[in-house]
């Protein structure tokens, strides 16, 4: 039994679960896949050593995020955020748009489209539609009433729609893209 006990206090196994949708977040705030990493890491680093954890499955959530979130404030005031959406796959990503990958081709307008919102619209977006908070969890981290978050989510979605709506990239035909190689 207290070997169980350890292991659910064990920071490391605590954060675990949670690293797929800091890095989402970090990414929504960043822009960048690589300083997303680092953010991430900085975050993980930064919650090792604490010397308080909540203890509650949803205050310790809250808390990763809000680490994040000041780690990312904390960059901001030190350097000049770079806007550029991470191409880390180079010519694979770009073969895979010419196959007519619809999944990537919608990840991609998505990004795009999150890059021309505010930050406050991208935030509240990465909070509730990717990172899973409930309007009351988002309003409790963004430190707004609950009436804010949701006229501004309702915003953001809005303008990310017509952001998308602009853009509207889609796939070529197949003799098209014969005609193109």
């Amino acid at each position: 039994m207290a070997a169980e006990d350890d292991t659910s206090r064990d920071p490391r196994r605590r954060i675990e679960p949670y690293l797929s949708r800091l890095f989402g977040y970090a990414l929504s705030l960043t822009q960048d896949r690589e300083q997303a990493r680092d953010l991430v890491q900085d975050c993980a680093l930064r919650a090792f050593s604490a010397g308080r954890v909540p203890e509650d499955a949803a205050a310790f959530r809250a808390w990763l995020f809000r680490i994040l979130r000041n780690a990312f404030l904390d960059g901001q005031k030190h350097r000049a955020v770079r806007a550029r959406i991470a191409d880390d796959d180079g010519d694979h990503a770009r073969d895979e748009i010419w196959r007519g990958d619809d999944r990537l081709i919608s990840v991609l307008t998505v990004r795009l489209g999150m890059a021309k919102l505010s930050p406050a619209h991208r935030e509240v977006i990465a909070l509730v539609d990717m990172v899973g908070f409930s309007y009351t969890e988002a309003g409790d981290f963004l430190g707004v009433p609950l009436g804010t978050v949701m006229s501004r989510l309702s915003r953001a979605r809005g303008a990310l729609l017509a952001v998308i709506n602009e853009n509207r990239v889609q796939s070529l035909p197949i003799a098209a893209k014969r005609a193109v190689k």
